[in-house]
């Protein structure tokens, strides 16, 4: 489980850093809202994975 968690953030990781180089025109708003649904698909990944 600790191996899926670390597999999980590193793709949470890379999602985020790919979006704020392929857009970088965008404001800091969708930034966030971005990144805190990416948060929320990780932690829905995490809970499906302990089923």
């Amino acid at each position: 489980m600790k191996n899926f968690k670390i597999t999980i953030w590193l793709a949470w990781l890379v999602l985020v850093i790919l979006w704020n180089y392929g857009y970088p025109e965008a404001s800091p708003f969708l930034d966030i809202t971005v990144t805190v649904m990416l948060s929320l698909l990780n932690l829905v990944l995490i809970k499906l994975k302990k089923k």
